[in-house]
């Protein structure tokens, strides 16, 4: 029996997605014949490819209101022209175009580049990204605008739900009945944007010859192109048999009844997906073996089977990952954003590893610590850490990692810098911590000359009332002093920051941003990012909403997914309004801009006095507070 695994539209074009490459690696060493491509990035590249790029013109109108497609139309032997060129120099396959794109003298310039201004006058813009030098990733930049003018285009002019980094997400987060999806699956059939998907589908069908498909759906933007994909194999090869799997499935379809979905797929598999992806191949090939962790459609009804005799496989047993049969050289480097610590999420291909599956804290009252993913803890040990790192350099001829971890253990990645050091292993690598006590100077220097090049963890409501109420184990004096123990040892530091938890009040607002504003000045942060929180269905504030002072309206049953829930704060915050002022106020920190100001200037509306003392990070971090 023959596995094709593969990521439907959409995820990142500069990376591939982990999961097939991790199930690969552990089902090509039980014996199984398995393949994997990705047709997310496949379906990029013939969107914006000249021959794409023309079928999607021919398809657009000329007298529409939205200004990307005017641009596009108007333009469009140009930009046929100009797509395949400037596609090659984002694969890294042609740079010698750096100096004409940089120097903005190539490139028809669609309406993504007004906001840096005439060419010749977009310095103040961008030389805090790219210095005085940077020729190469200033035209990486202008080149991603190019290619999302197009995007744009697409998205306004022919599918709605089209975007680079997700497709159809709105149809699937939370939806709690299949309608929506299934409306769009029927209307959108005829569109550019699904016959050059059903095509690819098509393709790869006809190379592999599979017996299973199997899909995983990490994201609500994967599902729409998931069952587009599940929907012309069905049409074309009916005994092809489809299987779901990945993040989206594990966190929103825990109360999947909607026995339509198995239209389309034929099982859907939950969390860690080796051995129930194993156990269930191996029945659809005559052997008994019982299922795990399974969904599967039986006399019309949706049923649940989990044999609880069966065991996940160890992470020490679950082999390296492989990305053979990925195409490596065909990712795109974008620039999509000009914070240098954004850039490591979009810009650069990485391999992907795993220091330890699960959470080591799992306490956070905000998180989904009930699921399996995160409830479940298993650390590798550091030499087959090290020992899977030289297998995937030898593979990809590439050194730069990233650690796909909830949240990495400290001493997991204390062993794994010693072992990096003593074997002479030169890699980059980047990860999320949580920033805790056991990360002193000492250690992350030592985490640094290892390779690490920056690292990412919660702050999250920088207040320490709202710290102790989730259950975040740190406090902001204790992220000040590890975050400048990272920039110390010359590792970037970026924050996730979070507002609008159960009872925020204005005032912890107007303190975070202060908090935050001192962390900037101080040096502790390079960047950050705040989101308003969402109580989600698998996390403590939902499961007991009374500790928290809020209230859960009546909602209805699902019958397909459910994760975010709306709750009543009686607190009554304007966290909307308050949310732009937090945004506008770190986009200016980020920027070395008002790092001196009242931080009120941000917020649009009247807001009280910051009570946070002034110095108050530069006390944390032992230095004298200024007066």
């Amino acid at each position: 029996m023959k596995l094709l695994l593969v990521t439907p539209p959409m995820t990142q074009l500069n990376t591939p997605y982990p999961a097939t490459a991790y199930l690969t690696g552990y089902l090509r060493s039980q014996g199984m014949a398995v393949v994997q491509a990705d047709p997310a990035l496949g379906w990029v590249l013939e969107l914006i490819s000249p021959d794409g790029v023309r079928r999607v013109g021919a398809a657009l109108t000329a007298n529409h209101t939205s200004a990307a497609v005017r641009f596009l139309v108007e333009n469009l032997e140009a930009v046929v022209a100009q797509v395949g060129p400037v596609v090659a120099f984002l694969q890294n396959q042609d740079l010698s175009l750096a100096h004409r794109i940089a120097g903005r003298r190539m490139l028809v310039e669609g309406p993504r580049f007004r906001d840096i201004g005439p060419a010749g006058h977009e310095e103040e813009y961008l030389d805090w990204a790219f210095g005085a030098m940077g020729v190469v990733d200033r035209a990486r930049y202008f080149a991603t605008l190019f290619i999302e003018c197009i995007a744009d285009a697409i998205r306004d002019g022919i599918d709605p739900h089209f975007a680079f980094a997700r497709y159809g997400e709105s149809l699937a987060t939370s939806q709690p009945t299949m309608d929506p999806l299934l409306a769009e699956l029927s209307a959108g059939r005829d569109r550019i944007t699904a016959r050059v998907l059903a095509e690819l589908t098509e393709r790869l069908l006809a190379e592999h010859q599979p017996d299973v498909v199997g899909m995983t759906l990490p994201f609500p933007g994967n599902v729409l192109g998931g069952l587009r994909m599940a929907d012309t194999i069905r049409q074309l090869s009916p005994k092809t048999r489809i299987v779901w799997g990945g993040g989206f499935v594990n966190t929103e379809l825990r109360r999947l009844s909607d026995p339509r979905l198995f239209d389309y797929v034929d099982a859907i598999t939950y969390d860690d997906g080796e051995r129930p992806l194993e156990h269930l191949l191996r029945a659809w090939s005559g052997e008994q073996k019982p299922l795990l962790r399974t969904r599967v459609r039986e006399g019309g009804c949706v049923i649940w089977r989990d044999d609880p005799k069966v065991t996940d496989v160890a992470m020490k047993d679950t082999g390296t990952p492989t990305y053979d049969g990925l195409p490596l050289a065909r990712y795109l480097s974008v620039i999509d954003t000009l914070n240098p610590m954004h850039r490591l999420w979009s810009d650069t291909r990485w391999n992907k590893l795993t220091v330890a599956h699960g959470c080591y804290w799992r306490k956070c009252s905000f998180c989904d610590i009930s699921l399996h993913y995160i409830q479940h803890y298993d650390p590798v040990a550091a030499k087959l850490l090290v020992d899977r790192i030289e297998q995937l350099i030898a593979e990809t001829g590439t050194r730069g990692f990233h650690f796909v971890d909830e949240a990495a253990p400290p001493a997991a990645l204390k062993a794994l810098a010693e072992e990096l050091i003593a074997r002479k292993v030169q890699v980059a690598w980047w990860g999320n911590v949580r920033f805790e006590k056991a990360f002193t100077p000492q250690v992350c220097k030592l985490l640094a000359q290892s390779g690490c090049i920056a690292v990412s963890g919660g702050l999250e409501v920088a207040s320490n009332r709202l710290l102790t109420l989730m259950q975040k184990g740190v406090t902001v004096e204790q992220v000040a002093r590890v975050t400048k123990a990272f920039g110390n040892a010359g590792v970037r530091v970026h924050a996730y920051l979070m507002y609008g938890f159960p009872t925020q009040t204005v005032q912890e607002t107007v303190d975070a941003l202060e908090y935050v504003r001192q962390l900037f000045v101080e040096g502790c942060l390079d960047s950050a990012f705040w989101h308003r929180f969402a109580a989600t269905v698998h996390a403590p504030v939902a499961k007991n909403p009374e500790a928290y002072g809020i209230t859960l309206p009546p909602r209805p049953e699902p019958t397909f997914a459910e994760n975010d829930i709306a709750f009543v704060d009686p607190t009554g915050a304007d966290h909307d309004r308050l949310g732009e002022g937090l945004r506008r106020g770190l986009y200016n920190f980020m920027h070395g801009l008002g790092l001196d100001d009242d931080v009120r200037q941000w917020f649009p509306m009247k807001v009280p006095k910051t009570t946070v003392q002034s110095g108050f990070v530069r006390g944390a971090l032992g230095q004298k507070r200024s007066a």
